[in-house]
């Protein structure tokens, strides 16, 4: 019973990570930049948000749930702020291959990177609400030492997605030239800006909707 619920809690995870977004998009292009380690390290980061709110919607911590409801406005506009910082530095960054693996403060800056975007985002929460509920595990109905593993379960299922993706991606690594990789910092940098023109916009549309 008790792996049945890990495993549940490993597709939560999954299900959770795995739509391509602005984490995916850095990912991929943390692969084939520095190689496999560092793009698994940034994943890593959006693992632990996902953990969170997953301990949030799985054990029903409601005061939580509606702090992050009551203030999304705020959480969007940082959310928003942060993406388009990051997306024109991404387009700026010159094109480079690492000779040597990505290791202390670099790591360090794209998990946080990676954890206070996905943090950042309220839809994280609603969408952990949504498939703890499709599960059947919303709410805490749970024991405590149970429930350790369901959340433990979600952040093995994130991570799983990200060691998939950044092994995929770090794959092609050799494929790309120095010309190709400055397209990719462009395209990147370009739908990083997107993605947080879009969640500006929609603080927008809230607000006169």
């Amino acid at each position: 019973m008790e792996s049945l619920l890990f495993l549940r809690g490993m597709v939560i995870g999954f299900a959770l990570a795995a739509p391509v977004g602005p984490v995916g998009i850095l990912c991929i292009r943390r692969a084939l930049a520095d190689g496999r380690y560092a793009a698994f390290i940034a994943g890593l980061g959006a693992a632990c948000a996902d953990t969170f709110y997953g301990a949030v919607a799985g054990l029903g911590i409601t005061v939580i749930s509606a702090f992050l409801v009551s203030h999304a406005t705020t959480l969007r506009l940082v959310g928003g702020l942060f993406l388009m910082v990051l997306g024109g530095r991404t387009w700026r960054t010159p094109p480079r291959f690492d000779p040597q693996p990505v290791s202390g403060p670099g790591l360090a800056r794209d998990f946080l990177s990676t954890f206070l975007i996905t943090l950042s985002n309220p839809a994280t929460i609603l969408a952990s609400m949504g498939v703890f509920a499709a599960m059947g595990v919303m709410g805490g109905s749970t024991a405590a030492a149970p429930s350790r593993l369901l959340i433990l379960g979600v952040f093995a299922g994130s991570s799983l997605w990200w060691l998939v993706l950044s092994g995929l991606a770090s794959a092609l690594r050799a494929k790309f030239t120095p010309a190709a990789l400055a397209r990719l910092n462009h395209i990147s940098g370009a739908a990083l800006m997107l993605f947080g023109a879009g969640i500006l916009a929609s603080l927008g549309w809230s607000r006169w909707g």
